[in-house]
């Protein structure tokens, strides 16, 4: 599943060349990637105008000028890919269907623009979905209403961040930390790298953490995931950006997939392990073990 720079990463692409189009027609394969009902369809989406494209955490929303929105979660193998005369834009899980002539087998959902355009939502696992909401109802979707603050936001500070893990006390804190609920849009890939940065070990309870250590965390965070955006989001195998073209970002990374490998700021062997369900990437020297969870 993409993380906060990987969808932010698409928002912007899809920003630049969707906004301000008409939508002359919509056509899916399933109600499970498109749940709407053909009236909604034909009153709200059909002869609309984008006004916007928006992310929160790691969702889409398309918002129209008829008071609807498109809201948008890829899960794991979604695409967005934006056709036009001679141009090509791709977002997602990176399958020939980036490149090849759409729709194919894996397309959902193709919506239509008046000037010829395409923007088509592909999916081979047909987990992801495109749901058209009342747009000042959309804070409101139950999805939206449980996650966290977003980390990038000016008013997020470390007094934030320390209130919303709280109530986390007994979790360690890379499980916190991918916990949606605590602070969205943080993945696998941003914790392990923030809690580098922090030199904070994984298994960490939060309890046993300082106001230091929250404060040197939350600027790693945010260092982190704005590298990351800068960068265009990660080389994870299931993400490439909204050019078409894989990003960057680990290439840079300091432990995530660096396992038996020297830490760069040390120069001791990073060590992967498994932690809070996830494959967990650490210094076993720059980020000491202390009120780790068994």
């Amino acid at each position: 599943m993409p993380e906060l720079p990987e969808v932010e990463t698409i928002k912007r692409g899809l920003t630049r060349l969707i906004t301000g189009k008409h939508v002359s027609g919509v056509e899916f394969d399933t109600l499970k990637s498109f749940p709407n009902s053909m009236a909604d369809v034909d009153n709200f989406l059909i002869n609309s105008k984008i006004t916007d494209v928006k992310r929160r955490g790691k969702a889409l929303t398309i918002d129209l000028d008829t008071g609807y929105s498109l809201v948008i979660h890829l899960k794991m193998t979604g695409q967005l890919v934006y056709r036009a005369d001679k141009v090509n834009f791709g977002a997602g899980h990176p399958t020939d269907s980036l490149i090849n002539a759409l729709p194919d087998k894996s397309t959902r959902v193709t919506i239509n623009f008046t000037d010829g355009s395409r923007l088509y939502f592909n999916d081979q696992r047909k987990f992801g979905w495109m749901r058209l909401h009342p747009t000042v109802f959309v804070p409101d979707i139950e999805f939206f209403k449980k996650l966290g603050p977003e980390p990038l936001e000016k008013d997020f500070s470390w007094q934030d961040l320390k209130s919303r893990l709280a109530s986390r006390q007994r979790t360690s804190i890379k499980a916190a930390l991918l916990d949606q609920t605590v602070i969205a849009g943080v993945g696998n890939i941003y914790a392990d790298e923030s809690l580098w940065g922090a030199k904070i070990y994984p298994g960490t309870t939060v309890g046993a953490l300082k106001d230091s250590d929250i404060k040197r965390l939350h600027a790693s965070l945010i260092n982190v995931l704005t590298l990351s955006i800068d960068r265009g989001g990660s080389t994870d195998r299931n993400y490439v950006n909204a050019e078409g073209k894989k990003g960057s970002y680990l290439e840079f990374a300091n432990v995530f997939r660096r396992q038996n490998q020297p830490c760069p700021r040390c120069g001791t062997i990073i060590i992967k392990t498994r932690l809070a369900g996830r494959g967990t990437h650490y210094c076993p020297h720059c980020q000491v073990m202390k009120s780790a969870l068994v």
